[in-house]
């Protein structure tokens, strides 16, 4: 916890309420599209043959649209540091959302699995009604080619239902590759079937060009459920009185083109057959600007790849870290700032964010971070380091730089900064102790002991043992056994700082992040704000 702000790291305040908000708006769009097909009258014949399928697959193909369309520009991480950089998004608060760009990325992919699967069951009871349902009264009208066609022939034989197929399998297994399991046991799948998703933009397109559906288009001449006899059936028709009059020698004005229809015996009789029409593809509307976008960047990244950054040199440290410590021409970072590290030879493809642990200066270019081995790319990047360490040590990553502005916090001055690290095993504050220690010793040679409070919790209390090292002293009376208790700190560091601004800033997991959270919403007796903010790779 600490008394400054830190722009890479995103308030947690407005992001439910964006949620309900995004919720609402896929349910309004969704039962807006829904009353359109229901009610509409160029529909009329459609939906007496399809029924709710028809209504529901299109509803739920407009969610598909816009969800589709907006899941790209959280990808866009290049225009997103523009605009969290930039002073045309004047609000902090509106600033720090955007570094949740990765949450609105997940909640757009949940909702389009869940939408595509109300898209698929809805089309299949369609493509089944438009066996059973053939007419000969409106051929255009018709899918099928005769009555009792076999559904799975109009499946896998049409564009829209092989392409939607094809589909299916690819969204399937770009989901099943994104839970949690998959990434944390092998990020390669993970991110290769997620590469698939120019694939399915690709079918999408083409899904849209079948016009296996279509609406009436001359609906002024032939109102929706008016009777229009053929020709067997108007010899049996009496003509309505008006026209049995003889018409006069002169006529000032001339008839109308069309006959209006007219009503005989309560039934409306139109003199035109119903002319259907296929919908012009709108999807296309939707997502070739972000599609575009997102290429644009992927191309400006590509490009960027190849300004080369030198490792200068590589420490291993216990608990399985590793330090990198690199430089770059025209490199600055802020503390708090992460880059995005991307080496081809481990994968060409993934690339993966690191908070910066060691910033550039005015004096110095050096600048690194610190990478905890927990998965396959860390561990061909450690093989790639040490393992083959006479081999040249410059390589080509791709760094992506976030700029920032002050972020109005120039009224805030640092008074004191509460470090607490809690880990389970005692190995793991090896790898940060140096740091730690060269901090505190500056500290004291400044005459500013208390200028940093430093606590470390050792959770798991088997095998304790103390930091036997004797330049690591100084972290052995820090050291604590247990969890913190955390309702006592926060009433501590109230009563310390009446009347002030107090940031808390969340580096850990989820069950950590709720207590913080909550505890920095709760109201105290001493007048101290808690804003609260969680680590976020945007």
């Amino acid at each position: 916890m600490a008394l400054c702000g830190s722009s890479w790291l995103a308030n947690e305040g407005s992001k439910h309420l964006c949620l309900l908000f995004w919720l609402f708006l896929n349910v309004w769009l969704f039962w807006k599209t829904f009353l359109l097909y229901y009610h509409g009258p160029q529909y009329y014949y459609l939906h007496q043959m399809l029924g709710l399928g028809l209504c529901i697959s299109r509803a739920s193909a407009s969610v598909l649209n816009l969800n589709c369309s907006l899941v790209l520009l959280p990808m866009c991480r290049i225009l997103l540091a523009f605009l969290r950089g930039s002073q045309k998004v004047a609000s902090r608060k509106t600033r720090r959302l955007l570094d949740k760009s990765k949450t609105f990325h997940v909640t757009c992919g949940v909702t389009i699995c869940a939408f595509s699967v109300l898209h698929v069951a809805a089309h299949l009871v369609n493509v089944l009604n438009f066996s059973v349902n053939y007419t000969e009264e409106f051929l255009a009208l018709n899918a099928a080619n005769y009555r009792g066609e076999d559904p799975r022939k109009l499946l896998f034989t049409t564009v829209p239902g092989l392409t939607g197929v094809l589909m299916v399998l690819v969204l399937f297994l770009m989901c099943t590759a994104s839970t949690y399991a998959i990434r944390l046991s092998n990020y390669d799948i993970f991110w290769y079937t997620h590469s698939l998703f120019f694939v399915f933009y690709v079918l999408l397109l083409v899904h849209v060009s079948g016009g296996v559906l279509k609406y009436q288009i001359n609906l002024e001449e032939h109102p929706p459920g008016c009777f229009h006899p053929n020709t067997t059936l108007q010899e049996d028709i009496p003509a309505p009185g008006i026209l049995e009059e003889p018409f006069p020698e002169y006529t000032p004005e001339p008839f109308p083109a069309e006959p209006e229809p007219f009503v005989q015996n309560n039934v409306r009789i139109c003199t035109q057959e119903p002319k259907f029409q296929s919908h012009f593809p709108e999807t296309w509307l939707w997502i070739s600007g972000p599609l575009c976008l997102y290429c644009a960047e992927r191309l400006y990244r590509y490009i960027r790849s190849y300004k080369p950054v030198t490792i200068t040199s590589v420490i291993s440290h216990p608990s399985n870290v590793l330090e990198l410590r690199m430089r770059k021409e025209n490199f600055k970072a802020k503390p708090g700032q992460y880059i995005i590290l991307h080496c081809p030879r481990v994968s060409a493809l993934e690339s993966h964010p690191f908070t910066l642990t060691l910033c550039p200066t005015d004096t110095k270019a050096t600048f690194g971070v610190h990478l905890k081995i927990v998965g396959d790319w860390t561990e061909r990047f450690q093989d790639l380091l040490l393992l083959h360490s006479n081999q040249d040590t410059e390589i080509l990553p791709n760094f992506q730089q976030r700029n920032y502005p002050n972020d109005d916090w120039q009224c805030y001055k640092l008074r004191r900064l509460y470090f607490i690290w809690v880990c389970r095993e005692i190995q793991s504050f090896r790898w940060f102790a140096d740091l730690l220690c060269m901090l505190h010793n500056k500290l004291w040679q400044e005459n500013r002991p208390d200028y940093i409070n430093i606590q470390l919790y050792l959770s798991q209390t088997d095998g304790i043992q103390k930091i036997i090292d004797e330049k690591y002293q100084v972290l052995n009376a820090r050291l604590l056994i247990g969890r913190p208790r955390w309702k006592l700190l926060f009433d501590e560091i109230a009563k310390c700082n009446r009347q002030k601004t107090v940031g808390v800033f969340c580096c850990g997991p989820n069950e950590i992040s709720k207590v913080l959270h909550k505890l920095s919403n709760s109201s105290n007796s001493y007048g101290t704000r808690f804003e609260y903010n969680k680590e976020s790779f945007s």
